[in-house]
């Protein structure tokens, strides 16, 4: 079963210093396109579905470049605006041993960030979607993309749209603007039919530590009547290039873990979390049990993990494969 889904958020480049090398050890970078959004959207195309793009680029020539490399994996990109600006920028620094990685944001004055609120036509950009999908990090770039995030869920709601909601919280960026990122996120949340948040996320938006993650769930449940299901991770860091995932999905009424996925030597981690959203609703989408759903989605995180940049580049029979897989021969 195939679904349309609409993703917003903003669009960016990479810039990652190459070989794990601290940022200009050298004087030169890798770049990506990137985006939580975007990786999102990515997977899912590769999974079958119907994803769309709505976002902000510039007119010039990086932001052309953007545009190819989204439709190159079948992403729509017609609802991407262009307008006076630049495109926002991320810097990566791998880490390695027990050096941890580290990102530098470079998105003040993008034109994801300048653009009006009410530029974006939700009734219009939500008409054939079945799902909604954005992150806490749109909001966190400041007042004209919090305001759109927001109009975008009470738009999806009103037209039936599921909503689909990561959490992810950015310190760095709330920073940069006056926002309450805590009062903007519970309504995002209070829309959302499913949410990727922890027990970290529900304490910074009620305010109130929780010892263990089903308390956080529980609460969230409780809290806000729409949220049907509630997914996360588990990662155990052994070291930066040697994690533990597990996947976890949650319902009102049972939870589920997926088998822990032994990950040595990490090739690229950023966009896990993004490959593991995909993956939770390419199985919802396709009415999955629980249990598939969440081994489907854990691994799909965890060939992230040995995919370069920002985009999972895998597909369902590779993800499938991986789950029944008894060796590492050479597939021929």
């Amino acid at each position: 079963m195939a679904a349309t889904i609409v993703c917003f958020g903003e669009l960016l480049l990479r810039m990652s210093a190459p070989d794990n090398q601290r940022l200009m050890q050298l004087p030169s970078l890798n770049v990506h396109v990137g985006g939580a959004e975007a990786n999102v959207a990515i997977s899912l195309a590769q999974f079958g579905h119907t994803s769309r793009m709505v976002s902000s680029l510039p007119q010039n020539a990086l932001a052309d470049a953007v545009v190819k490399d989204l439709r190159s994996h079948n992403v729509q990109t017609n609802s991407i605006l262009r307008r006076e600006g630049r495109v926002g920028l991320y810097f990566l620094e791998t880490g390695a041993v027990q050096r941890p990685s580290r990102i530098t944001y470079d998105r003040a004055g993008s034109s994801f960030v300048e653009t009006p609120a009410a530029t974006y036509d939700w009734p219009t950009l939500l008409g054939d979607a079945h799902w909604l999908h954005i992150s806490g990090i749109t909001p966190a770039t400041g007042a004209n993309a919090s305001e759109a995030a927001l109009a975008a869920v009470r738009t999806a709601v009103a037209q039936g749209v599921s909503v689909s909601f990561d959490g992810n919280y950015r310190e760095q960026l709330w920073k940069t603007w006056s926002g309450n990122g805590p009062e903007i996120l519970a309504e995002l949340l209070e829309h959302a039919t499913l949410a990727f948040i922890n027990e970290l996320d529900v304490q910074l938006v009620f305010g109130k530590k929780y010892p263990w993650r089903e308390d956080a769930e529980k609460a969230v449940f409780e809290r806000f009547p729409r949220l049907e299901y509630v997914a996360s991770t588990l990662r155990e860091q052994v070291s930066a290039s040697h994690h533990r995932l597990t996947g976890r999905l949650a319902i009102r009424d049972g939870i589920w873990h997926s088998p822990e996925m032994d990950l040595p030597g990490i090739v690229d981690r950023i966009g896990g979390g993004d490959a593991y959203a995909a993956g939770i609703l390419h199985g919802l989408i396709s009415r999955d049990t629980p249990q598939k759903t969440v081994n489907f989605a854990t691994a799909a995180a965890a060939i992230k993990h040995s995919v370069s940049g920002d985009y999972n580049r895998t597909n369902v029979g590779e993800v499938e494969d991986l789950l029944t897989q008894t060796d590492l021969d050479v597939r021929r």
